[in-house]
């Protein structure tokens, strides 16, 4: 199984600043994931024409979609999106907005994959290194999070960890282990000159990783200021 982890920048792109929402279908179609998750993606918002960019993700790569709206922005939002080939059991979303800070939220779901129900978490963290632990501490002990562990568990999403202090804490908190080491080889952000280890992925126990890489196509440096994140799989 293939997953794709993607900051999309609300199809904008990182050097251009041209809305091009097609750009970001092209990348994900070249690496032909069986499950997309995605952060800024935005719904009714000017910047980005008014698109409903879930919606038209959705049809675009015909996938079972979950949207979580996050911050308002006009008449519209951003926010969260998973997309999956495969149907999607349950679907939850939780907020981890600490105090008056930026609203951020994670999505939890269960995939019906091939080889078994996989629980996939979906997330944005903040830009305080104390509001990310707060926010990790708060999502993986969550009672959402305990129930979908039941099933093997991946965790990805823009992480805005520019000292990798996070993998410590989903270690003892959520018995994950990180599959975006060493970070030098992971650098995703900015896209045209990478420096940050900003998105990565996380996987529990029953879980067989294969290959876990950043798509460094020449389309994807343009397409959004992050690099897509893509990991195969199997479960054990």
């Amino acid at each position: 199984m293939r997953l794709l982890s993607w900051n999309i920048h609300k199809g904008i792109g990182g050097r251009d600043r041209l809305y091009r929402l097609g750009r970001v279908i092209d990348c994900i179609e070249a690496e032909n994931p069986d499950i997309v998750c995605l952060q800024e993606v935005d719904r009714l918002v000017r910047r980005s024409r008014h698109d409903d960019q879930p919606r038209l993700l959705a049809r675009q790569l015909r996938c079972h979609a979950a949207f979580q709206a996050n911050v308002h922005v006009g008449g519209g939002t951003y926010g969260n999106l998973v997309l999956s080939r495969w149907a999607l059991v349950t679907r939850h979303r939780l907020s981890l907005r600490l105090g008056a800070k930026k609203p951020r939220g994670a999505q939890l779901v269960v995939v019906d994959s091939p080889e078994g129900p996989l629980h996939v978490v979906n997330t944005h963290l903040g830009l305080a290194e104390r509001e990310r632990h707060w926010q990790v501490g708060r999502l993986l002990g969550h009672a959402l999070f305990r129930s979908g562990a039941a099933h093997p568990t991946v965790v990805v999403g823009d992480f805005n960890d520019w000292r990798d202090s996070l993998h410590p804490v989903a270690a003892s908190a959520g018995d994950l282990r990180q599959v975006t080491s060493p970070p030098s080889a992971f650098r995703s952000f900015p896209a045209w000159l990478p420096i940050g280890s900003l998105d990565k992925a996380f996987v529990s126990a029953g879980i067989e990783v294969r290959q876990a890489r950043l798509s460094r196509t020449s389309l994807a440096r343009v397409a959004s200021d992050h690099l897509p994140l893509v990991v195969d799989f199997h479960l054990a």
